[in-house]
């Protein structure tokens, strides 16, 4: 993000492994959700919540995007509809879409778990974006609960049905996340029925994936990529597995990662720190300490009620 301008509502670009180059629109405050999955890259849901309205004032969001798209142009691979939580409880998201539409060259991508697309006006405003990318990683009401930890009236039927309405009434591309959690839906038979149920939604393509970034519960542990490999076939279309993005060593990406193991060599800190301290977004964090806690350079301890990074044996912090 260009240092010269501030936004609330934008973030990046950051390298994305589906989306290249994404810049990001956030639409809601921190953790506002209608799940509380136990892989979340960002933590647990602080409001769970099924409440549709305007979180953030439209006009500021449409403002920030021009000034963006005016000073940046083509510097994005996609903008995006995603962040700190579900993008579709905003109830404008819709014309949000709609303003970022008026550049062209720059395809939209709504992110979204789902759990709002029984409501026709939401499969309506989704319907605007170029890709919407839908979440799949339960077949069942139990595995739903389990997983994703739904907000008391969201029922998984009720999800599935949204999904398979959308792909009826949305020309554009659906594309389908599928996250594997090592002993929660990692057995062949369980991802056997969540692939039967991909089926019936028809999206265009499929992405497997697993934890690549420090989870919101410690029991949620990635599988390998090995594993996902031989479950890729399972699905149709056969899914694609996911790799982590490799940033160029020039990179700006690669010199705020310099930057945060500096401050890590110092003290521990957790990602919400981080964050606040270097004006990044939390989904931007996230990525960096996802590779650096990936390859050892970075160690992760749960503290009681967040989760704290460190550089071990650090000059200062020997003790973690």
């Amino acid at each position: 993000m260009d240092k010269a301008l501030t936004f609330k509502h934008l973030f990046g670009p950051v390298p994305s492994r589906r989306f290249g180059r994404s810049l990001g629109v956030d639409l809601t405050p921190f953790k506002t959700c209608s799940l509380d999955c136990v892989f979340c890259q960002l933590g647990r849901t602080t409001l769970k919540t099924m409440e549709r309205k305007e979180y953030v004032p439209v006009n500021e969001v449409v403002e920030e995007m021009d000034k963006w798209m005016r000073h940046h142009p083509g510097e994005a691979s996609y903008i995006t509809l995603a962040g700190s939580g579900e993008p579709t409880l905003h109830s404008r998201f819709g014309e949000i879409i709609e303003f970022a539409r008026e550049y062209p060259k720059t395809p939209v991508a709504l992110l979204t778990n789902g759990t709002t697309l029984h409501l026709p006006e939401v499969r309506l405003a989704a319907s605007r974006a170029d890709v919407v990318k839908i979440t799949l990683s339960a077949w069942d009401q139990k595995s739903f609960k389990s997983i994703h930890r739904p907000q008391s009236n969201l029922k998984f039927k009720q999800v599935l049905e949204g999904e398979q309405l959308l792909r009826e009434e949305f020309q554009g591309d659906i594309w389908m996340e599928v996250v594997i959690l090592k002993g929660i839906n990692s057995e062949r038979d369980d991802v056997l029925r969540i692939a039967e149920i991909a089926r019936s939604i028809r999206p265009d393509r499929i992405h497997l994936n697993t934890c690549v970034r420090p989870p919101a519960e410690d029991f949620a542990s990635p599988v390998s990529h090995e594993l996902l490999s031989e479950l890729a076939g399972l699905f149709e279309p056969c899914a694609e597995v996911i790799t982590e993005f490799r940033p160029d060593s020039s990179s700006t990406f690669t010199d705020n990662e310099t930057a945060i193991l500096d401050i890590l060599r110092r003290r521990p800190c957790t990602a919400q720190e981080m964050a606040k301290l270097f004006g990044m977004h939390l989904n931007e964090v996230a990525k960096h300490l996802g590779r650096l806690t990936r390859t050892s350079a970075v160690q992760v301890r749960s503290g009681k009620h967040d989760k704290y990074y460190f550089v071990q044996n650090a000059k200062g912090n020997k003790n973690g």
